[in-house]
């Protein structure tokens, strides 16, 4: 039977721009490869073209999301039906539906319900400061987190199925030499590496000083194309930039392998880094 690895993430792009290398990459060698995704990216900036054919933003980033998916090999997508919460202090954050407008628990009873279902050996999400700490990021960390730790307990959630639990739960964590080299490379090309990514609204200078172990390191290099091809399917989130410029420069640079924190089972004392998620 073949294994099968969950993705929890929180928005269309996240999968792609992240550990997109990762899911193409067991994907390719027969494994089943399943994403959970939080919400739609309703709140994501859009230019007016890319709106062509969409009657939402929703709509838009769902379908670019399933065109990813294509291109990654995943066996299916499934959606928690939140609202994108937007980043930290904005309006948004405060929506009825925003997906930090709900608790971590109910949003746990809605991953374990896939977890139960799917029935993975690893289950991946982000780091405990959401990658560059988006409020939805971080809230779907903790949810993760919670659903893995309470999956086999049969009071948890009843209603979402019979306990199961996953052998290994790990954290993708960029790795922090890469962000520093960032940090100074940037002003060079006339960046701000604390006005980073499509809106400005990414600090990398504070995240740079913000250390994860590594404990497991992909080489991903063998499905690049599918990874790049993947991530301009979001061309409304700057996909098609992948390539060139600056932004080309540093998917190139940290694009061939992805990292990832072991967060269960422990990590012993003497333990030697990884290089294959089910090692």
């Amino acid at each position: 039977m073949n294994k099968t690895i969950l993705a929890v993430l929180a928005h269309p792009d996240d999968e792609s721009f992240g550990l997109g290398g990762t899911l193409a990459l067991y994907a390719r060698k027969g494994f089943n490869v399943y994403l959970v995704c939080a919400t739609r990216g309703e709140v994501g900036t859009v230019d007016p073209e890319h709106m062509r054919g969409f009657d939402s933003i929703a709509g838009l980033r769902e379908a670019e999301l399933r065109c990813a998916a294509e291109h990654l090999g995943l066996k299916n997508v499934f959606f928690l039906d939140y609202r994108d919460s937007g980043m930290p202090g904005s309006e948004d954050n405060k929506h009825p539906d925003a997906q930090v407008a709900h608790s971590i628990d109910e949003v746990a009873g809605r991953v374990v319900k896939y977890i139960r279902e799917l029935k993975p050996e690893v289950v991946l999400t982000f780091d405990p400061i959401g990658g560059y700490r988006h409020p939805d990021h971080i809230h779907i960390h903790q949810a993760t987190v919670l659903a893995f730790e309470k999956a086999d307990d049969a009071s948890f959630h009843p209603e979402s199925g019979s306990p199961f639990k996953p052998h290994s739960l790990y954290f993708q964590v960029f790795p922090r030499w890469f962000l520093k080299a960032a940090v100074r490379i940037m002003p060079l090309f006339g960046h701000d590496p604390s006005k980073f990514g499509r809106n400005g609204d990414v600090d990398l200078k504070s995240l740079a000083d913000v250390d994860f172990p590594i404990h497991v390191r992909l080489d991903v290099r063998p499905v690049s194309e599918l990874k790049a091809a993947a991530g301009e399917c979001h061309a409304s989130q700057g996909g098609g930039q992948m390539r060139r410029g600056l932004m080309g420069f540093v998917s190139r640079a940290f694009g061939e392998y992805e990292d990832y924190m072991r967060a269960y089972p422990p990590v012993g004392k003497n333990e030697k880094r990884r290089f294959d998620l089910f090692a």
